[in-house]
């Protein structure tokens, strides 16, 4: 059962969602997938995003859209990747522009797990994805499910600010109240979009005045 591995704060919160029957069916197709096949991130990975960012900690949140589908790759955190794995391009785009922005040197590891210890949540849209598959595990209900967490965020929490790269993830500005939030958007981190807008964006600076201006502990990028 996929809610098995969910920390409790997230996992009252979203018990209603947990009952529904896109959600049930979700669980069924994701359940066989991992019992035939390679998927990522691993099973008890799948909710890494909210185990170490609970609810009442989230300052910030970062968009993705699918799960890194190569090999030792992803771990649940969007854009990141495990320790000693080389740097995928959307992610040595976003440690190019906090160089740029912020002056600091782009650390040694892609895991960006230090960022979710602070109140970063990484949230994918797709939270699993066959092994050389992009966007295999789209359309399942997974976009309903994180659709509803970033509701429930909006709803729920106060002064956060969302990080919202690419036309995909812009498009979720609908379900967020702009009026207690914080929103920040520009192009894709990846190689095809970053040089329109991305690259120059400055918004790790931007964050952390927001932040500072809201009485908050910054983000040490």
């Amino acid at each position: 059962m996929l809610t098995r591995s969910l920390q409790e704060d997230w996992a009252n919160l979203l018990k209603d969602e947990f009952t529904q029957d896109y959600f049930a069916q979700l669980d069924d197709f994701i359940s066989e997938e991992y019992k035939t096949k390679t998927i990522y991130p691993p099973f008890e990975k799948i909710f890494n995003a909210f185990n170490l960012c609970p609810l009442h900690k989230i300052k910030v949140a970062i968009l993705g859209q699918d799960p890194y589908h190569g090999p030792n790759q992803a771990h649940g955190l969007c854009f990141s990747v495990n320790d000693d794995i080389k740097f995928p391009p959307s992610l040595r785009n976003i440690f190019k522009e906090i160089e740029n922005d912020l002056g600091t040197t782009p650390p040694s590891s892609g895991n960006l797990s230090r960022w979710a210890a602070q109140g970063v949540l990484l949230l994918n849209a797709t939270l699993t994805v066959r092994e050389g598959e992009a966007g295999s595990h789209q359309n399942k209900g997974w976009e309903r499910f994180t659709d509803s967490i970033i509701k429930h965020i909006s709803d729920h929490c106060e002064n956060v600010v969302f990080l919202l790269w690419g036309a995909y993830a812009i498009k979720k500005t609908t379900i967020i109240n702009n009026e207690k939030h914080c929103i920040l958007t520009s192009p894709h981190p990846s190689p095809l979009s970053a040089h329109r807008g991305f690259l120059g964006n400055r918004h790790f600076s931007q964050t952390n005045h927001y932040l500072q201006e809201k009485g908050l502990e910054t983000i040490n990028w």
